[in-house]
């Protein structure tokens, strides 16, 4: 079964392996790389967690959805958990299809999807040692009460 979470650093030419095919014209790749930040403290990690079999399995579905609404493209994704210093990737997208138009749009969709749909939580490291829990839409969210 295929993976779509790691702890591993992402490789790019894994997953244009996984797209490319000579009837395949346009590929499209975003990488979500972790930003220091503007506000506040800078960030020096994400510490990104989740319940992995729900994650690979809504991924699943999440892919089975693009393939549907682009047939003829092949879509691979991987996103990292742990810890991801700044600077590095924490999800990387490939889209290939026969033209360019809809090898951006499935990228495109897929990324905004993960957003959405993915249940993965992130907790910023920050410069001064605070940690910021982030909602999965980008907004600071308060701490959980204990």
């Amino acid at each position: 079964m295929m993976s779509y979470v790691t702890r591993d650093r992402l490789s790019v030419e894994r997953l244009l392996a996984e797209v490319s095919a000579p009837e395949r014209g346009g590929t499209c790749v975003f990488l979500g790389t972790v930003r220091n930040g503007s506000e506040g403290p800078g960030v020096t990690a994400i510490e990104y967690s989740a319940y992995e079999e729900m994650v690979e399995a809504e991924f699943g579905r999440l892919l089975a959805d693009a393939g549907r609404r682009w047939p003829e493209a092949r879509i691979a994704v991987r996103h990292r958990l742990g810890v991801i210093p700044s600077g590095e990737a924490s999800i990387a997208i490939a889209a290939a299809a026969p033209h360019r138009a809809e090898a951006f749009e499935a990228c495109r969709f897929v990324i905004e999807e993960v957003k959405r749909r993915i249940p993965v939580w992130k907790k910023e490291l920050r410069v001064d040692g605070t940690e910021t829990w982030v909602d999965p839409s980008g907004h600071p969210t308060a701490r959980p009460h204990a």
